[in-house]
């Protein structure tokens, strides 16, 4: 422990002697692991994120999709042609009579659509939805109300708008019973929908909510992006359900035994499988940009310790011949190089954890800096120090007494 200190002391009195030189030499530590803390706080709270949201739709709720591909995949054209059938709402009213499935909510989603009311207009998505998407999506409507399942079936021209555009064509006014025009046609806005919290803090994007009927009759959209959320009944296990789920769409889209489903059935923690995946990607850039900056500062590490070596070749040699051994040189070396790469790790892993909460204060980013990214970047500046101070620890250790104490 004496000799631990008494490195760890001379590391730092080397680095208030040669302020310019140890600045060099830690910044691309500090850089490295500033990259590890940002990157691994993003890619955590968006994790976070995206589990809340799956949980909020119940925890066995799963997903019906034309198809899923996980992944990152780049579109030659020559997926077009293959692409399954979309899913339709025959048979999402199919799946309501199994007697495994508690619920069944369908709807399909278009950006873009103008919304006016005054003299105003803005650009909105509209969502079309079942008349039970309250209980999927969460939130509730306040003030006002949803639109009730005669109103589906009726195809009534109705809307929930979200908080963002009752605001922007509304202002401060109330706006139940006024009617506003929706991609050319009068909608009567029934209720404000006031989201549940979402992955990147409320939503800034003007939407509104209609019944699916009306939508699939009046909002030009493409199809294919219909989707199903289906939830279980409470006797009955998600795995039996899904089983249920793809009997009924194999035989209403009569496929053969054998033959591969041509839909996508999507359980929350596939979904989870498939994100990770993608993140794992980001990882990997994560490491490579950190090994940058790692290995500009292991070379200045090496830099650093071979000019200390030179500078203290005779109290080396005085050590020595006071009976100091190899091994001890070799340590007190290791230790000095090991500590000025702690010091650029513990700056770039303040620095990152700074720079975390800014873009969680700021942005709607949900940073959050997990404890396994502090012990790995404490953990690789170390081994950095380590590794690129063996060379210079060694060629201290190795050092012949007798020339040494010549040394000038």
């Amino acid at each position: 422990m004496t000799q631990l200190f008494e490195g760890v002391g001379i590391a730092l009195a080397s680095l208030r002697a040669n302020k310019g030189r140890a600045a060099l030499t830690i910044l691309g530590i500090a850089i490295g692991v500033m990259v590890v803390m940002v990157i691994a706080a993003m890619i955590t709270g968006i994790n976070h994120g995206i589990s809340a949201q799956l949980e909020s739709l119940g925890p066995r709720t799963f997903f019906v999709f034309r198809e899923f591909q996980p992944g990152i995949h780049v579109d030659d054209g020559s997926r077009r042609q293959k692409r399954p059938p979309p899913l339709t709402v025959a048979e999402a009213e199919r799946l309501t009579t199994l007697p495994s499935i508690e619920l069944v909510g369908w709807g399909s989603a278009n950006g873009g659509i103008r919304v006016e009311f005054g003299g105003r207009h803005f650009n909105a998505t509209v969502f079309g939805r079942t008349a039970n998407w309250l209980q999927f999506g969460g939130g509730d409507v306040l003030p006002g109300r949803s639109y009730t399942e005669l109103e589906y079936r009726g195809n009534a021209r109705v809307a929930v708008i979200n908080d963002k555009l009752a605001t922007d064509l509304f202002g401060g006014r109330d706006p139940l019973g006024r009617r506003i025009t929706l991609g050319g046609l009068p909608y009567d806005v029934i209720g404000v929908y006031n989201e549940p919290p979402q992955l990147f803090g409320e939503s800034s994007q003007p939407q509104a909510y209609i019944p699916y009927t009306t939508y699939q009759k009046y909002v030009e959209t493409w199809r294919g992006w219909m989707e199903f959320l289906v939830s279980p009944r409470v006797t009955v296990s998600q795995s039996q359900a899904v089983d249920d789920v793809i009997a009924a769409m194999r035989g209403i889209r009569g496929l053969k035994p054998g033959e591969d489903n041509n839909f996508a059935i999507v359980t929350q923690d596939k979904f989870m499988d498939a994100w990770n995946q993608l993140t794992g990607v980001f990882f990997l850039v994560m490491i490579a940009l950190s090994s940058v900056g790692l290995l500009v500062g292991g070379v200045g590490v090496v830099a650093m310790m071979m000019i200390s070596v030179t500078e203290r070749t005779r109290e080396i040699g005085v050590r020595k011949a006071l009976g100091a051994k190899r091994r001890e040189i070799l340590w007190q070396f290791l230790v000095e190089a090991g500590t000025l790469t702690l010091v650029g790790g513990a700056s770039g892993m303040v620095v990152g954890g700074a720079i975390a909460i800014i873009l969680s204060k700021v942005t709607p980013i949900p940073a959050a800096v997990p404890v396994w990214s502090i012990a790995v970047a404490l953990l690789a500046s170390a081994v950095t120090g380590i590794g690129f101070g063996l060379y210079p620890a060694a060629k201290a250790a190795r050092l012949d007494p007798v020339e040494a104490l010549r040394y000038e």
